[in-house]
């Protein structure tokens, strides 16, 4: 398997990662099925709190493997702090995963129950110079994980981010991706389980706090299919639908997942 074509066909999909990045058969790997009596409630968890500038969104693109919004993140512009973090950690990105049918496609597990997709926010830790020096400290990145279900109200808030998708339908396509916040995407409640986790992709370094909220937000079966009407190929190339681009969970290895919540 050549190092630039991981992916998630049979190929180059999960089960071979391994084979070009060893980490991904590291002892705290995510995503992880999170079962509810295993558990454990902290009270002293914190909430968390993430203070947006809307004028740090910078772009949108297709990368033939996600859907990814880019945010400036050279100061401290758009910050998420509290809850199990130290700190505050800078918004890089943010990016989905999701499935070719609405009954799977997320990264992270509920007591067996999966969603139609995961949205991630990567943040990054300032105090460890740059976002390559943070991956490689257990405390260099803070992950938000919110869930999407596909519901009868569909959510204005995914809307803008979907309302481009006609301009990145092929890998590599980027356009202007302005004046945005993504702390509209956040749940109503705050509650969150957290544990020390990885990336879900490649070289799925172990640098990651998990924030995973509790509650998903609503999508429609339309916006659903508006992610998976995305290429995987480039322009020139057949239209190979991106679907489908989420991680299985791995080994738990004794991590003790906490809740925010009882």
């Amino acid at each position: 398997m050549a190092q630039s074509v991981w992916g998630y066909d049979s190929d180059n999909g999960p089960e071979r990662w391994h084979e070009n990045y060893p980490m991904a058969k590291g002892d705290k790997q995510s995503p992880i099925e999170i079962n509810s009596k295993e558990v454990r409630h902290d009270s002293s968890l914190a909430a968390w709190h993430a203070s947006y500038d809307p004028g740090a969104a910078k772009t949108i693109l297709n990368n033939g493997r996600t859907c990814r919004v880019v945010f400036d993140d050279t100061f401290d512009r758009s910050v998420l702090r509290g809850g199990p973090l130290t700190g505050a950690y800078r918004l890089r990105q943010l990016h989905f995963h999701w499935g070719s049918s609405d009954d799977h496609g997320s990264e992270h597990v509920i007591d067996g129950v999966k969603h139609a997709a995961e949205l991630h926010m990567v943040h990054w830790n300032p105090k460890h110079g740059n976002f390559a020096g943070a991956l490689k400290q257990p405390d260099g990145v803070a992950v938000v994980g919110i869930f999407l279900k596909v519901g009868k109200t569909p959510k204005p808030e995914m809307k803008r981010i979907l309302e481009e998708i006609d301009n990145i339908k092929t890998k590599g396509k980027e356009a202007p991706f302005q004046h945005f916040d993504p702390s509209i995407l956040f749940p109503k409640s705050r509650d969150y389980w957290t544990y020390h986790g990885s990336f879900t992709t490649p070289p799925c370094e172990e640098c990651i706090t998990w924030i995973l909220l509790r509650e998903p937000i609503e999508v429609s079966a339309d916006q659903m299919a508006k992610l998976r009407s995305l290429s995987k190929n480039g322009e020139n190339e057949p239209v190979t639908p991106l679907v489908d681009n989420w991680r299985p969970p791995q080994p738990v290895k004794g991590r003790i997942v906490r809740a925010s919540f009882k």
